[in-house]
Formats: C-alpha cells, structure tokens, sequence
C-alpha cells in the first residue's frame, strides 16, 4: 500500500512559515528601534550623550515636536513625553491612517475631540494639543516617561512608551540647544525648495515653530539670520534648521565656530564668528 504524506509535509511547512513570520512581527515590533539597518531614509544622525538615526522626516517631525514644546514653556520632561509618544504611536511620521479614526503623529483622534482631520494632520497643531492634555494632568512631572503618555493617549498599551524613553531624551537634549553640532543631517542633491521659496519656508517655519517675531531674509533671499540670546538658543535655532534643512532647501547653517553643509551633512570647524546670531543659506534657484 503506498502511504500518501505530501499533503501533511505542505501543511507542516506552512505552519513553520506562518510561525516563523509571527516571530519576525513580534521581534520587529518589540526591538526594531534598536536595528540598524542601512535603510535609505534614514539621513540624519543625532549625538548628544547617546546616538539617534533617523529619516528626514521624522527628523523635522521631532525638531518641531521640540520647538512647539519651547514655545508653550513646557518643561524638558514634557518634550521627552511627547516625543515618546509620537515615537510610539507613528514612529515620528505624520501618517494619514490609524486604528479607526486615529490619523498624524500622536494618533489622535477627530471622534475623541482632539479636532478636525486637517488640524491633527499638522504637526504644530497635534504637538500644541498634546502639551495641553499633558498639562491638564496632575503630577505629571514626578512620573515615568510612559504614564504620562498614557494618562494623554489611553493606550491598550500603557508600557509602550518606556521604550522610547532613550532615544527621546537624546533628541531633547540636543533640540533643546544643550548639545554642540549634534543634529547632522545629509540631504538630497535635489532640494524641494529654492531661492526665495526656501528662504520664505525657513523664515515661516521659524516664526510658526518658536514663536520668534518674524524674520526677514538677507537682499540676496538666499541668507538669513536668527538673533540668539545665548549658546542654547543658537543650537536650538542651529539644529532646527539642520532638521528642516531636506524639506525647506537649507544648504548651508553656522553658528560660532561650527558649520554644517548639505554638501557633506557633517559639521566642521571654521572661523569663528560671535555667537549671538545663527547664520543659514538655502540653495539659489538654478
């Protein structure tokens, strides 16, 4: 009699399959923030008493998560908190889907009141509504990183944000201005924006994110200047600017003696000039 077990070997391999992806999922989920893998998108390094890769977009997400923080005079805690958070819940990136109704950074949710679908979908806006709620939260201060997040986001996973805590306290000491070149960012050959256009977005993203009074660009509308009070402000401007730089067209950022190029995403030593204003140059029209 001759034993048919093709069939049971197929259906062993498709189990070992199905298991075998189940463990990726689950090992990607839980860890994936510690592998570095060579993905193009991730352009811009971050080195502030512990090192953070990302994308160019999650770059600037996190840079105006900051700034928006600064601007509501929340204290660096908070900055951590929600930067955790939109780690979590979009790992930085202003995404247009969710669970149901959740959409942008933070996941809000337009059915919960957070406000309407464009609204949540700028990233001021999501960054501004988030300080709010966390404000609103009594003791906040004295807990740890991922139970103020979710007092805010009542999370099915209240753990969640802890494991972000580490990489959110490196870019808040450096986008809080209390790190030296620590935001370094390599950017396409290709800018979106140029000359007046660029100069016109930077000078807005400035004004929006910091709350500064506006700005105007130099005669040749491809130099600015930002005034700095002192060092951390200059660095908080500085790395700002490196953050936006693949979205707004920067080509070019100084401040003291240090300078950051698009040409070699690093920064490097030059002549030093005083440190009371950041100097920036977007790329010319061609």
């Amino acid at each position: 009699m001759r034993v048919r077990t093709r069939p049971a070997i197929v259906a062993s391999g498709v189990v070992v399959c199905v298991l075998a992806l189940l463990a990726i999922w689950f090992v990607t989920k839980q860890f994936g923030h510690h592998l570095r893998l060579p993905l193009a998108s991730r352009t811009c390094t971050v080195q502030a008493d512990g090192e953070v890769v990302l994308g160019a977009d999650q770059m600037a997400n996190a840079a105006t998560i900051a700034a928006i923080g600064v601007q509501r005079r929340m204290p660096e805690r908070a900055v951590v908190v929600a930067l955790a958070t939109a780690y979590q819940e979009s790992h930085l990136r202003n995404i247009a889907h969710g669970d149901r109704d959740s959409l942008g950074l933070f996941q809000q949710r337009p059915s919960q009141g957070w406000g309407t679908p464009e609204e949540i979908q700028d990233p001021r806006y999501a960054a501004r509504k988030f300080y709010a709620a966390l404000k609103k939260v009594k003791g906040w201060e004295r807990m740890r990183v991922t139970e103020a997040a979710q007092r805010v986001q009542r999370s099915a996973y209240p753990e969640a944000y802890q494991k972000w805590a580490d990489e959110s306290e490196v870019l808040t000491r450096a986008l809080l201005g209390q790190a030296t070149g620590a935001v370094a960012c390599t950017v396409g050959s290709t800018p979106t924006l140029r000359g007046p256009a660029a100069a016109s977005a930077v000078l807005e993203g400035l004004t929006l994110d910091w709350g500064l009074p506006r700005l105007t660009a130099a005669t040749t509308l491809t130099g600015l200047t930002v005034p700095a009070g002192d060092d951390r402000d200059g660095w908080r401007y500085a790395h700002w600017l490196v953050s936006h730089a693949d979205d707004n067209g920067v080509k070019r950022v100084r401040f003291g003696s240090l300078e950051w190029t698009a040409e070699q995403g690093t920064w490097g030593r030059v002549k030093g000039d005083p440190a009371t204003q950041v100097l920036a140059e977007v790329f010319a029209e061609t």
